[in-house]
């Protein structure tokens, strides 16, 4: 997203959706010799306001009602088209091209959240051979019995080349709202919540074709974060910054402008790009060769076109980027909200940066030197001082990406769901957002951090 303090696109929070709505080898090094690490849990902390489930076994596989797709096992299992369920006819409003797919659908069983919801956040984790393609849908009851309609979270191929990704807009039934990728209760101090949901994964390839998309992650984050503008500070345990690559946004102003008019608005993407390469995903010569030689750091260009999203015509759609993610060997990626600083140490502490998303006044974090409304930036460690070290994407070059901000700033701007703007209005911020990449088989003491923080 840019960095400029601007009306944002995105209105998905429940500030905002309660004033409208619609019609649509990991390396690791101690800041401290003497660092005290955050300590380790199994499950996460008692009245966290979040819900993560995901379906990702052989055996949830299994659990859903299939029609035409079937599960397979091994090393990361998934679902694949087996005996297509039948054709349908798509139109793709970015194009106006229609054309016949064959497709198979898999429905989980119902979750019932441990949370009711005001929001939920769909993340997949798929592959989509040229000719493929995946839809996502989710219908939830609300708490007061009554049903949502089915909605679509995302229509998304890892390629442009068969569709557009994209989210869908206008999607409501007068008491929720789809908000680019969010589900949001529209008067959520109605006290109206979600209390359950099922997923429909909808798998499409061409008629005829062999080939099919596999799906080895789908799931949901729903979250009842109460409003406020301030969140209590949160005690300092860890010293410790990860080595992660640094890459600016602002190096690629002006390039691709098909994409959120280029770089200065792909904080995203080279946040997304950052934790990747972290993880070892690299990019071949050949995915790389449509980008102009003569632009430095091609892998940022490629994130932002591959990430994308026509409709809401910017590359900052949340499930989408972790989706992308998940298309690199070996790794996955959800969208999730943490409560806490300590939530981020104890991940930094196990070698899990955390892409974060946040909103604020220039005067408000000291040493960022610029205003937004919706910023992504990588937490990469903390001082000894328990400030936050990030790696900026919203730097003027990739030598000053890192920076350190105050501890008790970062931590409210990051954690608040009501701001005023520089207008003075009151506004929404994220409430925790994050993007978690980690590896499929995450270490032992990557996978007590991640349930910790309630993500398996």
């Amino acid at each position: 997203m840019s960095r400029a303090e601007q009306p944002s696109r995105r209105t998905v929070l429940a500030a905002a959706v309660a004033a409208a709505v619609t019609s649509g080898a990991v390396v690791t090094d101690a800041a401290s010799a003497g660092a005290a690490t955050a300590p380790d849990a199994d499950e996460p902390g008692p009245g966290r306001p979040v819900d993560n489930r995901a379906w990702t076994t052989y055996r949830d596989w299994r659990s859903g009602l299939a029609e035409g797709v079937v599960a397979v096992a091994g090393v990361r299992p998934g679902v694949v088209i087996g005996a297509p369920a039948g054709t349908t006819d798509y139109t793709d409003p970015h194009t106006g091209t229609t054309a016949a797919w064959e497709y198979a659908t898999w429905t989980s069983p119902v979750h019932h959240l441990r949370v009711p919801a005001t929001e939920a956040i769909a993340s997949w984790n798929a592959r989509t051979p040229d000719g493929t393609w995946i839809q996502i849908e989710l219908r939830g009851t609300y708490s007061d019995g009554t049903d949502t309609p089915w909605y679509v979270m995302g229509r998304w191929a890892a390629g442009d080349q068969d569709i557009k990704r994209t989210s869908v807009d206008g999607q409501s039934d007068g008491r929720s709202s789809i908000w680019t990728d969010t589900f949001a209760v529209d008067a959520a101090a109605s006290g109206l919540r979600l209390a359950s949901y099922r997923l429909r994964l909808t798998l499409l390839r061409r008629p005829g074709s062999q080939l099919t998309p596999t799906v080895w992650r789908l799931g949901a984050m729903g979250s009842d974060i109460p409003d406020r503008f301030t969140v209590p500070a949160a005690p300092h345990h860890v010293a410790e910054e990860l080595i992660v690559p640094r890459y600016s946004q602002e190096v690629h102003a002006g390039q691709y402008p098909e994409y959120d008019n280029g770089g200065e608005a792909w904080c995203s993407p080279t946040s997304s790009q950052m934790i990747i390469e972290y993880w070892g995903g690299r990019l071949t010569p050949e995915q790389l060769s449509w980008v102009d030689p003569s632009y430095a750091d091609p892998q940022v260009d490629h994130a932002a076109r591959h990430t994308y999203d026509y409709q809401y015509r910017g590359c900052g759609n949340w499930p989408f980027n972790a989706a992308y993610a998940a298309t690199f060997r070996g790794l996955q990626g959800v969208v999730t909200r943490l409560g806490s600083l300590t939530d981020l140490e104890r991940l930094i502490a196990a070698g899990i940066p955390a892409i974060t998303s946040q909103s604020f006044l220039k005067t408000e974090l000291t040493g960022a030197g610029y205003g937004t409304s919706g910023h992504l930036m990588t937490v990469i460690g903390f001082t000894a001082e328990g400030d936050v070290i990030a790696n900026d994407p919203a730097s003027p070059s990739n030598e000053a990406v890192r920076r350190v901000y105050p501890r008790r700033e970062w931590e409210n701007i990051w954690l608040r769901t009501k701001r005023y703007n520089a207008g003075g209005s009151v506004v929404s911020g994220t409430g925790g957002v994050c993007y978690l990449f980690f590896p499929v088989r995450p270490t032992p003491r990557q996978r007590r951090a991640l349930a910790a923080v309630g993500v398996r």
